[in-house]
């Protein structure tokens, strides 16, 4: 029963977490502070001092590594936040586990940004909108911002999909 109030308080903080990522590229403090906060209060109270032992040790397993990709300035401070609290829920291997398949995600889609970023890409982007869009060449301006606000996308974008991988992989 434990596991699966966990499992259930994990996808709902991380569907939560994906909503505002996708509409705001931004994870409220208030969702990851009230998330960490539950889940060291249930596992301390359903597992005693031993359980708020472990699901503190899951929040800084959680929460630390990423700080450091977070200090590189590869992912945002709610991302970090949002691994604290997961932690709280999940415990640490699962959480590292979570972020191994994240990270692995992200460089994916990382890699195909870059491409489609590179000189190659760009031509082969332009062709292929010039093939599907009448007029395209003069929307050229459109491109050009679109270029220019750089290679960021939703860290939920690669998280959602590491979170669903490790479920599935370990059976929920």
């Amino acid at each position: 029963m434990e596991s699966w109030i966990s499992g259930a308080a994990a996808a709902l903080l991380l569907l939560a977490a994906f909503i505002s990522d996708i509409r705001a590229m931004r994870i409220p403090n208030v969702l990851t502070a009230s998330f960490f906060v539950a889940g060291c209060c249930y596992h301390l109270f359903a597992g005693g001092i031993n359980g708020g032992y472990h699901s503190l040790l899951g929040a800084l397993a959680g929460f630390l590594p990423l700080l450091a990709i977070y200090a590189l300035k590869g992912i945002g401070a709610g991302d970090v936040k949002l691994f604290g609290a997961l932690g709280a829920w999940i415990g640490a291997a699962a959480v590292v586990q979570v972020m191994m398949y994240a990270i692995l995600y992200a460089g994916a889609a990382g890699a195909v940004l870059l491409f489609f970023h590179s000189k190659l890409g760009r031509r082969m982007k332009a062709w292929l909108y010039s093939l599907l869009v009448p007029n395209v060449w003069s929307k050229r301006e459109s491109f050009k911002e679109l270029a220019a606000e750089g290679l960021r996308f939703p860290f939920m974008l690669a998280v959602a999909p590491g979170a669903l991988t490790f479920w599935l992989i370990i059976g929920l």
